[in-house]
């Protein structure tokens, strides 16, 4: 009986101090997501760069040489060039990356995730992106000026089909 109680006495004293030291991390010590005076400049988007050679006709020759079912005069590599990005805040370069793309046959989208920590206030933000091995330089630029205050989460994003980049 004593042994009994022994064992239900021990098992309460550790479920209390089990119950103890969660309650006490619950509250203590204060976590602060982010810093009061500070915003968030964040990158995301995915993009497919342009293909990484041209498509060429097949000759003649060539086109009897194959079955007739794979009989196909225009051939297309599906390799896609890597997409170059720049970002610039008050001009000065913050972030700077050529992104491969991805899959096996490095044919899909290429994607950039990345945040900026920033104190609050105003700047201008420069975006450069380059999807194509065959352009020299950047084929889409944007220049904006922003105003972040504390705690906003300012968006970089980017969308070919409606003109480039898109800030949010």
């Amino acid at each position: 009986m004593l042994k009994k109680i022994m064992r239900y006495s021990g098992q309460g004293l550790f479920y209390g101090l089990f119950v103890s030291v969660i309650g006490y991390f619950s509250v203590a010590p204060a976590y602060v997501h982010f810093p009061a005076d500070q915003a968030l400049i964040k990158v995301s988007f995915s993009h497919a760069g342009q293909p990484l050679e041209e498509c060429r006709v097949r000759t003649a020759e060539e086109l009897e040489k194959l079955p007739p079912n794979m009989r196909v005069p225009v051939v297309c590599g599906r390799e896609r060039s890597p997409v170059k990005f720049e970002l610039e805040l008050d001009g000065e370069l913050l972030y700077r990356a050529e992104l491969p793309p991805a899959g096996l046959s490095r044919d899909g989208a290429s994607t950039v995730y990345q945040r900026f920590a920033v104190p609050a206030g105003r700047y201008r933000l420069r975006t450069r992106l380059n999807d194509s091995v065959r352009v020299p330089d950047f084929n889409y630029t944007q220049e904006t000026d922003v105003t972040v205050v504390p705690g906003q989460v300012f968006v970089v994003d980017f969308n070919a089909h409606t003109g480039g980049f898109v800030f949010k």
